[in-house]
């Protein structure tokens, strides 16, 4: 997939985007936010904001930046953003496989339904983790091949077929996942058609404890992060937040 004719493909998207995708993904995108638990001035990244469906559901007291590559649906989120007075909301148009941003910039990243919709998901993913601090989350929305070996031969066939839509079917979990920082807290199927995954991972860089993408740690490592609080993350991957302030 090319990222310039991605991006004329979503742009071509952008006036119908939400009545068509709008309604079909709600549930998804409801869904992560709704359990994020989003603490006091936490900083989140959206990569692939795309027509900012989801900005109206981020609390208001966190700060949240959005990107996205297609002029079209970065105009319709900026619409939404005045429509709603979010003021506690940055928009920019920027590629997310070279972001503009430095290192450990934020407390969560947040990507729904882009993994599968870029020409280099590596990059994508590695630029997520550089991005995210230590201990941070990075929550993927998207729909990624099931071991079932009947659906994934149908996923393959569909594959180049949907690449000239924008998307690819014949990702898996494992393979994006493998050889980075990410530890798996949670992975929850949502609609439509439970089809979909939303899973929520633990940037374990810097964590001298930790033994692959997919696997297990040891120990605890507490980091601090945006806010100066304390971001604990144990050995099976879940993490909390502590108002204690950082030392």
């Amino acid at each position: 997939m090319d990222l310039n004719k991605i991006e004329r493909v979503y742009t071509s998207y952008a006036g119908f985007y939400d009545r068509i995708f709008g309604k079909v993904f709600h549930e998804g995108r409801e869904s992560v936010i709704r359990n994020l638990d989003v603490q006091p001035d936490e900083h989140i990244l959206e990569v692939g904001v795309g027509t900012g469906l989801a900005l109206p559901m981020y609390p208001r007291h966190c700060r949240i930046v959005g990107i996205d590559f297609s002029e079209g649906m970065l105009a319709k989120a900026k619409e939404k953003a005045e429509a709603h007075s979010l003021d506690h909301v940055q928009l920019h148009r920027m590629d997310a496989a070279a972001m503009e941003f430095q290192d450990d910039s934020f407390d969560t990243v947040v990507a729904a339904y882009v993994v599968t919709a870029v020409p280099d998901y590596r990059k994508v993913v590695n630029e997520m983790i550089r991005v995210c601090r230590p201990g941070g989350r990075i929550i993927m929305l998207n729909h990624f091949s099931n071991g079932n070996k009947v659906i994934a031969a149908v996923e393959k066939v569909l594959s180049p077929i949907t690449k000239h839509l924008g998307w690819r079917t014949d990702l898996s979990l494992n393979t994006v996942l493998e050889g980075t920082s990410l530890h798996v807290a949670r992975n929850q199927k949502v609609n439509p058609l439970r089809l979909w995954a939303l899973v929520e991972c633990v940037n374990r860089k810097n964590d001298h404890g930790f033994v692959n993408g997919n696997g297990a740690g040891h120990g605890t490592a507490a980091y601090p992060n945006g806010n100066g609080t304390k971001s604990y993350s144990n050995g099976n991957g879940s993490s909390r937040y502590s108002h204690e302030p950082a030392s």
